[in-house]
């Protein structure tokens, strides 16, 4: 049988008519009708509010104004379309048809994460950027094992480099490179008496009561996933009704500046390391550069700023089309949400 969504309003002459024709072709087309009220609910408004009523059969749909004619025509479609599924087999088509049939726990949970995941993304994001700066506040207080634990496990998603990182309860909020040439700061060789150029000291160095302690994510993934919560929480004050930005702002604006900055650093530190006149050659195109705090946490907050701009809207876009879907499908067999 035919399962048919009506979308309207309890005060619609139009769609009292809808129904009322619907009613007249049950002989001729039996089918299932769910008729759907989208009043008060802002969603639904937004979707079909100037456009009801709204039919909805298989993968058809018809919209005001229509006539009898029309929902014969459209429902025949229909009928016809699922009779030839049903002769050929289509195994997709059944199981849709079987899944229609009963709410699953899958059902309830997608139902709960669609209109819930922005929380669930902002806590995970909150969680994942505090744990770093909850491993020097336990340094500080002297639980060393558990803020070993967090060094060691954003130890695999983060180079840890102590002078490209933050550092708190010390003289300074950054140690960076003698390269960098920021001045009235502390480089960290002359706080710490490390050689700049080993990376392993510089990333297995911690901090110690004098120059504080440092955060278990560098300056610039700590201004990416900063910036990404930031929108997260904006995103959901605005009612997720943010549209996302062009994907070429995306390029220009969030990949650009962070590739060219990092790229450049680390492009010309590698040059520098080698002999030969070739790469003394190659080193004139790229010179050796050590970025600052300032553009890490610029290019990083513009990466992330971006990236969630471009995409949590996408996500809310489809989010959307899950909940209208299981909107039907709860009408349909009067279940309550």
């Amino acid at each position: 049988m035919l399962k048919v969504t009506l979308f309207g309003r309890k005060v619609c002459h139009l769609c009292d008519e809808a129904e009322a024709a619907l009613e007249s072709l049950q002989d001729r087309f039996p089918h299932e009708l769910a008729i759907i009220d989208i009043d008060g609910n802002t969603e639904l408004e937004a979707a079909y509010g100037i456009e009801i009523p709204v039919v909805e059969v298989g993968p058809y749909s018809l919209k005001a104004p229509f006539d009898k004619r029309d929902l014969a025509m459209t429902l025949g479609a229909a009928r016809d379309r699922a009779s030839q599924l049903d002769d050929v087999g289509d195994k997709r088509h059944m199981k849709r048809m079987q899944r229609a049939q009963n709410i699953s726990g899958a059902d309830r949970f997608t139902w709960w994460f669609s209109r819930r995941y922005m929380l669930v993304f902002n806590i995970f994001v909150f969680l994942y950027i505090g744990l770093p700066f909850l491993a020097p506040v336990l340094m500080r207080s002297g639980a060393t094992t558990p803020a070993r634990a967090i060094y060691t496990l954003y130890g695999g998603l983060c180079h840890q480099l102590s002078y490209r990182s933050f550092f708190l309860f010390g003289e300074q909020p950054v140690y960076p490179r003698a390269a960098a040439e920021i001045e009235g700061y502390q480089t960290f060789g002359q706080a710490t008496g490390l050689d700049e150029n080993a990376i392993f000291p510089a990333r297995d160095f911690r901090g110690n009561d004098q120059v504080g302690y440092k955060t278990g994510l560098c300056q610039r993934d700590v201004a990416i996933y900063g910036a990404i919560l930031l929108f997260g929480i904006v995103f959901v004050l605005a009612g997720r009704n943010i549209k996302p930005i062009p994907w070429w702002v995306w390029i220009f604006l969030g990949i650009f500046p962070i590739g060219l900055d990092g790229g450049t650093q680390l492009v010309g530190m590698a040059v520098s390391a080698f002999d030969g006149s070739f790469w003394e050659t190659l080193a004139n195109f790229f010179p050796a550069r050590e970025s600052t705090p300032f553009l890490r946490v610029l290019t990083g907050f513009l990466f992330g700023l971006t990236t969630a701009w471009f995409g949590y809207p996408m996500v809310e876009e489809s989010m959307r089309e899950t909940r209208r879907m299981l909107t039907k499908k709860f009408a349909h067999l009067n279940v309550q949400r």
